[in-house]
């Protein structure tokens, strides 16, 4: 079968059939020895000529991005650029080195050659240990032969063959698991034990000039049931290929289960003598499989101690988890672009038969830590920045100089383009300028420079930018004690308005507007005494009814504003109406900017679906009748097309939209966001809001909100050389074009995310050179948008297991067909899939609302790479292994039930919610020191925060809350969950590693079922 073809996947989150057989395996988590990089020279090879030398092919991928933007104080044009190099394309058939995934990689592969087998993970039922061992140096070993039981013992390949692996299967049909995986002969482990070997077992690392991956050499198992593996290679002494990833044959029928799945094959191994058959094996052990955990422990190990060179070609950055530290030297750092795959296939239908996403997820304003410091500014004067003639790319490092100095190569378009005199500079022996370090343009992947008034809007300097705060005055939003929370806490927040630097005063322009059927602006020039109120009821038409005076500068009118805010409540405390609009709301705001000639952004807060008669007037059309059905896509598209209007004169303008919804019935979030997501906004929600218990949540948004770094009328543009091209564009931004991404407001947590493609074939000898900006998790958001959910999550497990079936056909060695084999880079691909496809986003609960679910895709689709990494897989800590006194967290644990104590305190995070969990024998001392209560039955399970004690572990856990609510772009409220309470069955659906009550399949249930499907594609 062709494997681009998209036959029917049976889906995984139907009830469970009987009989599927699991597979028995052993304990995972082996260490994998590191690939050791050589020393950064700089770019000399960039200057050498000739062709690279064989088998080591010198490509490069530049990464890049432009945009601009408006500064908050002075306002000259800024342009950040960043530029990342990626491998080599590869020419090769695929290879787990020249394909990556998105998902972690436990470490950093390089390119082999074809002849050497791929690292991947294997992990198959594991024998006896008396049963396989090393084969006796004194005679060879042949397949099918017996061996003598040994001890099982891994040892170093030779480094003049490719590395032999077996892959017989013992007679328990039991498979050999190959090298770089977790290999383990011994008896399986206690759940969760990683660590060194088993006693009497070796193991040694290969040596340094070896390709980097593992191997292990074991003897063959006697033939079982006619089953006979591979042919031996010639020079390999009876031991066969085999790769890792092999995660064990499909065991037979056994006592107490059911038949298989209807069709499913028997994986050619016949069922022994009931006699002669193994113990009953109940499930696969979860420990057995591939843990995301333990991929993020080691990732932390082996990458979180060094800094992060970017300058190292081929190099996978640490994970999002990782702790690091970057050195820029010459590519993007990983905190700006990071790609779905770091090695590019050399043509279009190696990509294409791969299946493998080719993305970057750029976040343009991504927050430096302290240790990085701020990019480096450049000033090129007057002239502007240097650029090539042809196609417009910024200098870089990849940029060559010829002639002397006097004339440079573009990397992009190889256009030659003159240097002009004020920039010009020798040449040193190496065919470096010998100001390369001086300048951070050529020798620097990010940098800012400061932009002339030719890159300007209209080529004139932007004006400083206003923040309007519009206000919902109608019954829900204060009879719930909104408007009052809102006109309290900006009296405080208006002094911490962005700016330059801490000793000057903010020159951004605040202006007030309340509403609820008809508007009301309020002058607040500082010389009136008391602000003034003007009324505006004709909405169909909107105009701002006063110019000066609308928008102030906070210190000017600062005794004004406070009056107005202490009177707006008060004003509106008995008002009856209920009917609200919404498209006038920003029709007002937008015409406010335009009639003060500056761009800026407009908070406001909304309570109820806008019904009164106005523009953009809405229905109520939540229907769950359609959910599930093919019209359910329409509840997922706007209403009207009103907003979409309205928000392209909203880019035109530089207005950026920021909703704080606070319904308490259905509202449309799905058609209220289009001005959000269009203008590079944020939507928030609070449904059923109360001060009391809201409030904390909501403020630390809205300060969040007000005081993060943000630049204004942004255009990005992804530029690439010959032979790919950007397509597909993800996030909240709006595009007039093809290449040109407008963004009204550009805010530190705002990603976009680039798909490329190829028009061209690649070449090894000249590499692919982007300049582009990248999102996570947007690939799926495209289709969700576009089609039902239940055909989102077929076509989703059909590119997986597409996926891994290219894989198992091109790159990996002949074994068994009941062994799933996964590459390396790609063993936690199914995990992370399974999360997504049972997440809210793509399968709801029943109690969710529609509302709630248009929130969850908008929220998506702008997520970076650590933020989606959480909400898909939730990070739970064991807070009764908490160290007091040290700064260490204890080690996250995998998201199942059957991992949690009773005795224990789990705190749980996925970014949006936070639940502390309370097992019900919680030891006596514990309960005292959190929670200052004698017995479980006396915890408060509706306190949103935890109560100060004097002791160190609670002045612990209340630290950690804190800064992981820090970590995050929204607050996160704590909510206490005591086991076998009601919210329990919340707190459940977040164990994502289990079954869920909306059908989703478990992390086991799921694997069996991706083997099912690349089986049925391989046949």
């Amino acid at each position: 079968m062709n494997l681009n073809q998209q036959p029917h996947m049976a889906s995984p989150y139907a009830p469970p059939q009987p009989g599927y057989q699991m597979y028995p395996q052993p304990g995972y988590g082996a260490p994998h020895p590191t690939q050791q990089y050589a020393p950064y020279n700089g770019h000399t090879s960039l200057y050498q000529q000739g062709a690279p030398p064989a088998g080591k092919p010198v490509v490069f991928g530049c990464c890049w991005f432009w945009v601009y933007y408006r500064s908050v104080s002075d306002y000259p044009l800024v342009k950040r650029l960043s530029f990342g190099v990626s491998p080599p394309p590869s020419s090769q058939p695929m290879s787990s080195a020249a394909f990556t995934s998105t998902g972690p990689p436990n470490y950093t592969p390089q390119l082999a050659s074809a002849s050497q087998p791929p690292s991947s993970m294997s992990m198959t039922p594991g024998p006896p240990p008396s049963m396989y061992g090393a084969p006796p140096t004194s005679q060879p070993s042949f397949p099918g032969a017996p061996t003598p039981p040994q001890s099982p013992h891994y040892s170093s390949p030779p480094v003049s063959q490719p590395s032999p692996y077996h892959s017989v299967p013992p007679a328990a049909a039991a498979g050999f698991p190959p090298p770089g995986g977790a290999t383990v002969t011994a008896p399986p482990r206690h759940p969760g034990m990683q660590g060194p070997p088993f006693a009497n077992q070796s193991m040694s690392a290969p040596p340094a000039s070896q390709p980097n991956h593992t191997g292990a050499g074991m003897p063959p198992g006697p033939p079982i049931g006619g089953v006979q593996g591979p042919p031996p290679q010639p020079g390999l002494q009876g031991f066969h290929p085999q790769q890792n990833g092999a995660f064990g044959q499909m065991r037979p029928p056994q006592s107490g289960y059911a038949a298989p799945y209807p069709g499913q094959q028997n994986f050619g191994i016949q069922p022994p003598p009931p006699a002669a058959a193994p113990p009953a094996q109940k499930r696969l052990d979860p420990d057995s499989i591939p843990s995301p955990i333990q991929v993020i422990e080691d990732d932390k190990a082996n990458k979180g101690s060094e800094p992060f060179i970017t300058g190292v070609r081929g190099q996978v950055p640490p994970l999002v988890t990782t702790t690091f530290q970057v050195k820029d030297q010459g590519n993007a750092s990983p905190r700006f672009i990071r790609c779905t795959a770091y090695n590019m296939p050399c043509t279009s239908d190696m990509a294409k038969q791969s299946q493998v996403p080719l993305a970057a997820i750029i976040k343009p304003l991504a927050t430096l830590p302290p240790d990085e410091g701020p990019l480096h500014l450049v000033d090129h004067g007057e002239g502007g920045p240097i650029r090539c003639n042809r196609c417009k790319a910024y200098m870089c490092p990849y940029m060559q100089f010829i002639e002397g100095g006097r004339r440079f190569q573009c990397s992009f378009c190889s256009c030659v383009t003159d240097v002009p005199p004020h920039y010009f500079q020798h040449l040193d022996h190496t065919g470096r300028r010998v100001d390369c370090y001086e300048r951070p343009e050529l020798h620097l992947g990010s940098y800012e420079f400061l932009a002339t008034v030719d890159y300007c809007k209209n080529n004139k300097l932007p004006q400083p930018p206003a923040f309007i705060f519009l206000i919902d005055v109608s019954y829900n939003a204060v009879k719930s004690g909104l408007v009052a929370v809102v006109c309290e806490e900006l009296k405080t927040l208006l002094d911490h308005l962005p700016r330059e630097s801490v000793d000057e005063e903010s020159r951004i322009r605040v202006g007030f507007v309340t509403y609820n059927k008809v508007l009301h602006f309020y002058n607040v020039k500082s010389s009136l005494a008391q602000p003034q109120m003007m009324v505006v009821s004709d909405v169909s038409e909107m105009f701002v009814p006063l110019l000066d005076g609308f928008l102030v500068s906070v210190g000017e009118s600062r005794v004004v504003i406070n009056s107005l805010l202490d009177q707006i409540p008060e004003i509106f405390a008995d008002t009856r109406e209920t009917e609200t609009v919404f498209g006038p709301v920003v029709q007002a705001g937008l015409e406010a900017l335009k009639a003060a000639d500056c761009a800026g952004k407009l908070f406001i807060f909304h309570s109820s679906l806008p019904i009164a008669e106005a523009p953009g007037k809405l229905k109520n059309r939540e229907d769950k009748k359609l959910v599930g059905t093919d019209k359910e896509k329409s509840l997922f598209q706007p209403q009207v097309s009103f907003y979409g209007n309205l928000a392209k004169e909203c880019v035109a303008q530089g207005c950026c939209v920021d909703i704080f919804l606070f319904p308490n019935q259905f509202v449309d979030v799905t058609t209220l966001s289009v001005v959000a997501c269009s203008t590079g906004g944020s939507v928030y929600k609070y449904s059923h809001f109360q001060a009391q218990t809201d409030r904390d949540r909501f403020l630390n948004d809205l300060r969040r909100d007000v005081q993060k770094p943000m630049g204004f009328d942004a255009v990005m543009r992804v530029r690439t050389s010959t032979g790919i091209r950007a397509t597909d564009f993800f996030g909240s931004f709006y595009m007039s074009n093809t290449t040109d991404v407008e963004l009204a407001g550009l805010d530190s947590d705002k990603t976009v995310t680039v798909e490329f493609r190829h028009d061209d074939k690649l070449s090894e000898d000249t590499g692919a050179f982007m300049q582009s900006i990248v999102v996570t998790g947007c690939y799926a958001y495209r289709t969700v948008l576009s089609s039902p959910t239940k055909n989102v999550r077929d076509v989703l497990v059909n590119q997986c297991a597409q996926i891994l079936a290219c894989y198992r056909k091109n790159c990996a060695s002949p074994s068994s067909a009941g062994q799933l084999i996964l590459p390396e880079c790609m063993k936690l691909l199914p995990v992370y899939l399974n999360c997504v496809l049972k997440s809210d986003v793509l399968q709801p609960s029943a109690e969710l609302s529609l509302d709630d679910r248009a929130y969850l895709r908008q929220l998506v689709s702008c997520m970076d790479v650590a933020e989606s990494h959480v909400f898909f897989y939730p990070r739970l800590l064991p807070l009764q292994k908490l160290d007091v006194e040290g700064d260490a967290l204890p080690v996250a644990m995998r998201d199942s039930e059957e991992r949690l104590s009773r005795a224990g305190l789990y705190l749980l995070e996925n970014g949006l919610n936070l639940f502390l969990w309370v097992g019900s024998a919680i030891p006596q001392d514990l309960l005292h020191n959190v929670f200052g209560t004698a017995s479980f039955s006396q915890i408060d399970p509706n306190m949103t925060s935890l109560p100060v004690l004097d002791n160190p572990f609670s002045k612990r856990i209340r630290e950690i809350i804190e800064s992981i609510r820090a970590q995050r772009s929204r607050y996160m409220k704590l909510m206490v969950v005591k086991q076998d309470d009601r919210l329990e069955i919340l707190f459940k659906r977040f164990l994502v590693e289990d079954k869920n009550s909306s059908g989703g399949a478990s992390y086991v249930d799921f694997l069996c079922h991706m083997h099912k499907e690349i089986r049925q594609l391989l046949s």
